[in-house]
């Protein structure tokens, strides 16, 4: 009888052999295998829970050896893989086939298992490695469905786990019947206390930004004043993200099971990730901490939105680590353990005021910031990192419609055209790495936008007047392309192009980008 448990480490983790030695001697239990503080107290626990269980534990000399030795191991995820190691090898668990087992689970004294986090990562990894067995707890038997394959053996005691693996068969009534974690897509969805953007009649441009940030996955960065719908808009935008496949739904699902977000009993994560840190952050928050890392904030956004408010607020290190993975979609942690990563495919929207008193820009405001402090303000972030964003608002100019009134479009109408628009980008590019506009590479984007001539033409004259770098360009031809996508049309013409250039301008041109929200028109015309 083989029995495996799991260890978190990264994003992939490690399945760890269960070896247990049962010999005549002193009566105690030693853990070994480099066994951290809480795995190491699992000998007591153990003992107590298969106590009171009924059953017995040897009174012997017990040797538990976690393979393999040279990885760390943490976390009480592995209590019960240990009691049914020394169980079986005590001769007191016949399994009904020798067939390796996965075994997950935290124990109380009392007996029962606790639900622990990473479970969905540990059926992946063991899945590979040919395990097809998993008893787990009954809480996080959702999220291990969601694979779809082998047997799940859901137990809620210590006792249960006995049986089932005596029978190899699950208990009635014990988790999540087979079917049930994957989740049909939502077909409307609501943000925190209902958001909606049919409350911003008076901003069309940005919504509209909001919709071709949501359609393409792109980076978006909304500047103004305090008051003038920034921070609402922005968490607005979950009201019209499109769902997950499955296969980024596994992904999601998979992160927040490891980082321990997951509510008791839930399934695969059907809606985008919406991850709004404070902006008091730390870096290690941010990109993932721990001796043993565990998913900061840009990991548990991964396929999903990084929404930093007061984004100016942050330190320049938080900001400058998500470069990295802005470029190559997942963040690698180097530590004295080991190397590690998580996906980062993140889509980052920042909202800011353009100075640190806010008034810049305002109308019937005076600012009373010096032209020293805005530059020092802004310093914060770089401009290689403004590069990066390829959408750029003011909401300077903007006003939104008076609490109760609906007379913008309503978010279900604009999702409906997101959602269309990403089906395009998915068949467009089915087979290759990428899905969305915002994650074309540069070395492709002339081979799979394919502009019309006249587009062509305004995107060299909008070059020479705004001084674009060949990485703007790109970005104009990738936001114009989920315009297009929006629209319906098969090629690029001159006024996707155009309206793209204008949520290029703010920042283009100019030293700093509040030096030009005076400057910014408060329509889309360009």
């Amino acid at each position: 009888m083989h029995i495996h448990a799991y260890v978190a480490a990264g994003y992939t983790g490690h399945v760890v052999a269960v070896e247990v030695d049962i010999r005549r001697g002193i009566p105690g239990t030693d853990i070994v295998g480099l066994a951290g503080s809480a795995v190491r107290e699992a000998r007591e626990r153990v003992r107590v829970a298969v106590r009171r269980s009924g059953l017995h534990y040897p009174r012997d000399r017990v040797v538990v050896n976690l393979s393999p030795a040279g990885v760390p191991k943490s976390g009480a995820g592995l209590d019960l893989a240990i009691a049914i190691a020394i169980l079986a090898s005590a001769g007191q668990i016949a399994a009904v086939e020798p067939v390796p087992v996965l075994v997950l689970g935290e124990l109380r004294l009392d007996g029962r298992v606790r639900a622990v986090s990473g479970v969905l990562a540990a059926v992946s990894e063991a899945a590979l490695l040919g395990i097809s067995r998993y008893i787990i707890p009954a809480a996080n038997s959702g999220e291990a469905a969601a694979l779809g394959s082998g047997t799940l053996l859901p137990v809620r005691s210590l006792v249960q786990a006995v049986r089932a693996m005596r029978s190899g068969v699950p208990e009635a009534g014990v988790g999540v019947p087979r079917g049930r974690a994957v989740e049909p897509p939502q077909t409307g969805r609501s943000t925190d206390g209902g958001l909606d953007y049919s409350y911003f009649a008076g901003a069309p441009l940005i919504v509209r930004a909001m919709e071709i940030a949501a359609a393409g996955r792109h980076n978006l960065l909304l500047v103004g004043p305090p008051g003038s719908g920034k921070t609402v808009a922005a968490r607005t935008l979950p009201s019209i993200l499109a769902p997950l496949v499955d296969r980024e739904a596994v992904e999601a699902t998979r992160i927040h099971s490891l980082a321990g977000t997951l509510a008791p009993g839930t399934g695969l994560l059907r809606d985008a990730p919406f991850r709004a840190p404070h902006h008091t952050s730390s870096t290690e928050g941010m990109t993932g901490g721990g001796i043993i890392p565990r998913p900061g904030e840009i990991s548990l956004a991964h396929n999903g939105v990084l929404f930093l408010d007061e984004a100016l607020q942050f330190r320049r290190p938080v900001l400058q680590s998500l470069r990295e993975p802005l470029e190559s979609n997942r963040i690698n942690l180097a530590r004295a353990t080991g190397n590690y990563w998580f996906p980062a495919d993140f889509q980052l929207l920042l909202a800011t005021n353009p100075c640190p008193c806010g008034n810049l820009g305002r109308r019937n405001r005076h600012c009373l910031c010096s032209q020293t402090e805005v530059q020092r303000y802004w310093r914060v972030l770089s401009g290689p990192m403004l590069d990066r964003i390829e959408l750029r608002v003011s909401t300077a100019s903007h006003r939104t419609a008076l609490a109760g009134s609906r007379d913008g479009e309503a978010s279900t109408a604009i999702r409906e055209r997101v959602i269309a628009a990403v089906e395009r980008q998915r068949t467009r590019y089915h087979g290759l790495a990428f899905s969305r506009n915002g994650r074309l590479p540069s070395q492709r984007i002339l081979e799979m936008v394919r502009p019309a001539a006249e587009a062509q033409t305004a995107l060299e004259t909008a070059t020479r007047a705004l001084e674009l770098s060949s990485r703007a360009q790109y970005a104009v031809l990738r936001v114009a392309r989920t315009i297009a996508d929006l629209s319906g049309a098969d090629r690029i013409d001159k006024y996707h192009l155009l309206e793209a250039v204008q949520y290029r301008r703010l920042g283009e041109g100019d030293s700093i980008p509040a030096e030009g929200l005076l400057a910014m028109p408060a329509t889309g015309t360009t």
